[in-house]
Order: C-alpha cells, then structure tokens, then sequence
C-alpha cells in the first residue's frame, strides 16, 4: 500500500509540528515542502509486518534493504538518506519519539525492535535538510507520536501467527478520568524462527505513560523498556544462493539489545495563541554482539565480540505563538551523553555448516575500545507569516553547536584524549501559493549538518588504516557533513507532486588503504540525491485506489576513489551510488464489500540497483595493478504482490489475514563484491547479495473493548 494524501488522513493530521518538540503547531497545508502522515488507523489496516514493512509500502520514497535477513535489522533509505541499525553506515536521517531523538549516539544508528509500535498513534515523515529537526537531519526527519488515554479508552488486544514460527502479541490499554488524570500501557511480544537458516529473533518491550490535562496546561510522564535478541546473516555469495536462498553464508550473528528510556512532557497555556512546552529525558541504551567469520587459514575462523554502553539525556523546550498572519516557534535543546565501546577476538573452529565455535585453547583478547562523551546544543526560530489570505512566507534557522570527547585504546595502547568542536548556523525559507482552482505551489531552500560519529572520529588516518569497526585509534579531524536541499512541487486534494535535489558537502566515507580490507573514514568532496515523488489518490464509492511512483538519481558529484571492502573504484562525477533504485512503483487497492469485511492488495515494484564495489563497471582492482575486467553486477529489479482481508465477525472482534510476495517471487534487495573465502578461487571477487524475503503467509485476530 502507498502512503498518499488522501482526506482520511487528512482529517486524522490536520495540524503538524514545526519542530519535534510539542507546541501548537501549524496547518499541514501551509507548509512549503510535502508531509508524508499516517495514524492509528492506517497503521492498523496495513497489515504491515513492522514500522520499517509499513514506511516501506506506504510511503513514497522510502525503500528497504534486507542486507541483515532480520526483519528488524533492515536498513531503511528515504530518498537515499539511510536510517539504520548497522554501526559505521552514514546515518542521513534523524528519527524522533515523543520529541526525543532516538538515533543512538555511538553511530546515529536506529534500532527498530526497540520502537514500541503498539504504542504508536502517529507517523510523521518530513522531507529534506530542515533545520528545525537539528542534528543528521540531512535528508528527512521521521517524527513517532505515541498514544495516550486521551485518544485510547479501554483495552485493545492482537495476536497473529505467520510463516516461519513468527507470532507476536501486541495488547494496550487506556483510561482517563473526569479530573483530568489519564493512562496508557502498551506492551509487544515477538517471536520468530526466522525464514533463513539460524535466523531465530525475540522482541519484548513496554510502554507506559500517565499524566494529568487541564484547562491551562497538561503534564505525562512515559517509560519504554526493551530487549531483544537477534539473529541476521548477512548477505550470501551468488553461488550458494542459486543453491538456498535460505542459506546463511557463516554464522553466529547476533545482537542482543537492552533499552530503558524516561521522559516527561510539561505544556501550559497562556492562552489560545501562546503555548511553552518542554520535553525531558533519560535514556539508557546496551548492546551486546557475537560474530563469527571465516579465518585466513582453511579450517580456521574468527570468534568476535563487542559491547557498547550509551546513556543519554537532555531537554528541549518551545514557545509557540500565533500573532494576526505570524506562527512563530521559538526554541532550545540540548543533549548530552557517554559511550563505551570494547571489541574482542577470540581464534575459532570452522564447521562443516560454516558455524563458528570459538577455540577453547584460545583467549580472547581485547582489540579495541573507546570512552567517549559528546555535548551539542541546539537554538531556533521558525515563523509562517501569511502576507495574503492565498500566500504564505515560511522562514527558519538553526544554529547547532556539538563538542566530541574520545579517549581510544587500540593495539598500541591507549591513545591521548581526543576534542573537536563543530559548529553550523543553517537557515531554510520556503512557501506556499494556494489556488481555489488548481493545485497548490510550493517551494523551500533548507540547508542542515551532520557531526562525524565517534566510529568515524575514531578511524580517519590513512596511514593507520583500520577494519570496521575495529582498530579504533587517535585520528585527524574530520569535516561536518553539511547538505542542501531545494524542493518544489504541487499538491492538491488527494495527491502531491514533488522535485527535489539535495547535495552533501564533504560526505564522509570509508576509503580505501590499498589491496588489503583495511581502510579509513575520509571527507569525500560532494554527493548529490535528486529526483521526483509523485501519489495520487481515487475514492469511489467501496472501492479506493492508490498509487506513487518515485524517480531517484543518487550519484557521487566529484571525482574519487571509493573503498568498498576488497577493491578500490575509480569513479568519475556522475557515478551512481550503489543499493538505490531509480524507479519505485507503489500500488494498493482496497475493497469494502460490506460494514465487515474488507479486501485489499498492494504491489511494489523497483528497478535495478547498483552492487556495491562494482560503481565503476569493473571487477579488478586498479590499485593492485590488474588488468581492467568489465562486469556487470546489478541487482535486477522485481515486483511483489501482497494480499490482505478483514472480517468482523461480532462487535469488538476483528480477524485478519495476509499474504506477503503471493508468487513466491525470488529476489535480491542489495549486493555487494566480496572474495569468497570457502571458494576455490578465494582471492577472485564475487558479487554476495540480499536474499528478499519469500512468500509468507500471517493469521491474526483483534480485538477492542
């Protein structure tokens, strides 16, 4: 299914933040760039197998890579921009609950199975490098609003059961009193074998909230708990994948995370047109992981583990105003957090399945670590001015300020104590034209940054080159990423059309350290996203057809060497970037035969994506002195078709089914060039690839009262 403007939803979101902080708000029509909202209820009809399946399949631009084979370990690209849980990925997307920024602070990754998605009452995806989203806001900004018992009365309750052993039970309540005095619990439980080899996964987290709502101003404080234990094995090398696309290359791979977050929200009133509010947290993060891999000699493997320790906490607040044809958001954030990070080796046996068993007779040994704190501070202004009843002038700055503290130990000992400072002033202005017999006219210039995590701090010497993410050591400075972006477009009742193009100054990326899989963080000169999103919505009587198509040309804007693991690409100005389709086709039907029951079906459909490692068309590598050997190693494109029912039985009561990729169609959702170190030929590069998800089939059952 694919998100679109539709006058459902935009009844259910009418009023939108400025910024992720509560405050009054601003009417989504008024603004110069296109809001991508979905509620409750949209979340709930999708039959969706997560928020990433949902972002996925309803909205436009959005687009998954299963490089893990975990349903919650997927990489998510908005436009190109990558929200993701793999540490050392160039994080382009910041992601908010409840006004908190959730991009954990050692890598700005995004661990999706710590989201409480029974809990969530609003998705709100915000396009570009808007300032007002501070920190990594370079391509977009998705904003999660958890429900509360002001909307939720009463006990709401779904368990299903799929393919591949997965079950998952999903229950919440909510109650609020005549005084003012409400609250809300949410809790999920998710279980699943997996459907590749040795790929098993478990989710648990809850979520609580309670709070007070009066005439002048209203206060909650929520709770969110998680842990999770998951299995993903990474990408299959050609071969053994025409053999089981269910196979795993080595294993164990597997995370386990541990999450424990407070926060308050306080909001008062002055009157109907000026509002304070302000958002307080406390956030504790672990992750633990085990790695097995193949060793350099035959028989042998490498036993690797890691542990990372984050606590986090800040405080933002925002006045809001509406002055006569003023909207005026005034605010300041600011954050604070420590992380500890330690890697070590163990030697390993080999099994005949691939499995790795750490060696008894050997000792684990430390590789790597770092002690890091980090401090930014956050100050804008935001004001929508009307200048006439049909135009509307949108203006805002940012002005960030971020301070990194390391102190690494690597193979030579610890490291003397890091610092660096940046800082960025970054404006955006935009508007809106409105016309009562055509479509509306809008535009918007925004420019953001994004501050070097402490992974790529940590890794930026090319004279000592390092293997991510180990071999931390004290290293040069590296540039802020600072990105551009200019949008423009039409919208009107039950669609949008939107042109964008955004480009990244001095793009971090992982180059090369010659023929070795050794390498180093550097600055690399511009990279460029541009392209076209387009949806459109038909309502008639019972039936409603949805539809989006997204053209995305993501490219590399200088000329370079890229470092992608095994070869160096020599790439020229233009060079596309690997893992992104340039056409995604999204469709959906629904179908109401009756006041109790429902049908629908959806299909995605993408084009070819470029194999990481092959930018340049080539196989050899260049800078090892072979001989040019031209290969083509694109991921072909496909499409997939989902079906889904609903049946309400009796009142209160809600059974449900789905098929996922109903032709069973085989797939890949990205590739990379690696050696095959099981091959006969271990030192020749061969393209390993994403196996897509099979055919799955999901029974469950609702129910509200």
């Amino acid at each position: 299914m694919s998100l679109v403007l539709t006058e459902v939803m935009l009844a259910v979101v009418e009023i939108v933040g400025a910024a992720p902080v509560p405050g009054l708000g601003i009417d989504r029509r008024l603004l110069p760039y296109p809001v991508q909202a979905a509620g409750e209820n949209q979340l709930a009809r999708s039959r969706s197998d997560s928020l990433a399946d949902f972002m996925a399949r309803n909205l436009s631009g959005v687009n998954v890579n299963e490089v893990s084979g975990s349903l919650y370990q997927n990489d998510i690209s908005y436009r190109g921009f990558r929200a993701s849980p793999v540490l050392g990925t160039a994080q382009g997307m910041s992601v908010y609950l409840d006004g908190v920024r959730v991009n954990e602070p050692f890598g700005d990754v995004i661990n999706w199975d710590m989201v409480p998605e029974a809990a969530i009452g609003n998705v709100l995806l915000v396009p570009g490098s808007n300032p007002m989203y501070g920190l990594n806001t370079l391509g977009g900004a998705l904003a999660l609003t958890t429900r509360s018992g002001l909307e939720q009365q009463g006990l709401e309750a779904e368990l299903s059961a799929g393919s591949a052993g997965r079950r998952r039970f999903d229950v919440s309540h909510g109650a609020r009193q005549a005084s003012g005095w409400h609250s809300f619990v949410a809790a999920t439980l998710f279980d699943d074998a997996g459907w590749r080899d040795h790929s098993a996964g478990r989710i648990g987290n809850l979520f609580a909230k309670a709070g007070h709502s009066g005439a002048r101003g209203d206060w909650h404080v929520s709770l969110l708990a998680g842990r999770s234990t998951l299995r993903g094995n990474g990408l299959l090398p050609d071969s053994l994948y025409q053999q089981d696309r269910r196979a795993v290359f080595t294993f164990p791979d597997l995370t386990r995370n541990r999450l424990v977050q407070g926060t308050f929200h306080g909001r008062h009133r002055f009157d109907g047109d000026t509002e304070l509010a302000g958002v307080a947290y406390a956030r504790s993060s672990r992750r633990a992981t085990v790695n097995g891999d193949v060793g350099d000699a035959d028989g042998e493997g490498e036993f690797n583990t890691t542990s990372t320790r984050q606590h986090s906490h800040g405080a933002s607040t925002n006045l809001s105003l509406h002055r006569r044809a003023h909207r005026i958001d005034l605010g300041v954030t600011v954050d604070r957090s420590e992380v500890a990070f330690a890697q070590f080796e163990q030697a390993g046996i080999l099994t005949p399945e691939r499995g790795v068993v750490p060696d008894p007779r050997a000792r684990i040994a430390p590789a790597s670590s770092v002690a890091g704190s980090s401090r930014a501070f956050g100050l804008y202004a935001a004001d929508t001015w009307t200048v006439a009843p049909a135009m509307h002038v949108t203006a805002s700055a940012r002005y960030n300020h971020a301070r990194v503290n390391n102190t690494l130990t690597s193979a030579r000992g610890p490291q003397p104590a890091e610092s660096f400072s940046y800082a960025r002033l970054n404006p955006s202005i935009g508007f809106v034209r409105e016309y009562s017999a055509g479509p509306d006219l809008f535009a918007n210039l925004a420019r953001n940054n994004r501050v070097p995590t402490v992974i790529e701090l940590g890794c930026a010497d090319p004279e000592q080159p390092c293997q991510l993410p180990v071999g931390l050591q004290s290293d040069p400075y590296l540039k802020q990423v600072v990105a551009s972006t200019a949008e423009a477009g039409l919208r009107w009742q039950h669609g949008v059309l939107s042109l964008y193009r955004t480009v990244n100054r001095d793009d971090i990326l992982f180059l090369s350290s010659g023929r070795t899989r050794l390498g180093y963080f550097s600055n690399f000169g511009r990279t460029r996203h541009q392209g076209l999103d387009a949806s459109h919505t038909v309502v008639a009587g019972a039936l409603a057809f949805r539809a989006s198509y997204s053209f995305l040309q993501a490219e590399y804007d200088a000329d370079g060497d890229l470092f992608t693991g095994v070869r160096t690409v020599r790439i020229a100005k233009g060079s596309r970037i690997a893992g992104l389709p340039k056409h995604t086709v999204k469709l959906s039907a629904d179908w109401k035969l009756s006041r109790t029951l429902a049908l629908g079906a959806d299909a995605q459909a993408m084009s070819s994506l470029g194999t990481q490692g092959n930018e340049d068309g080539l196989l050899a590598d260049p800078e090892a002195g072979e001989a040019p050997h031209t290969a083509d190693l694109r991921v072909r494109g496909y499409g997939l078709v989902n079906l889904r029912a609903s049946w309400k039985p009796v009142a209160g009561w809600e059974l449900h089914g789905r098929v996922n990729n109903v032709l069973n169609r085989r797939h890949e959702t990205f590739g990379a060039v690696s050696p095959n170190p099981l091959s006969a030929d271990s030192a020749s590069n061969v393209r390993f690839v994403a196996p897509g998800a099979p055919r799955s089939v999901t029974l469950g059952a609702r129910y509200r009262f």
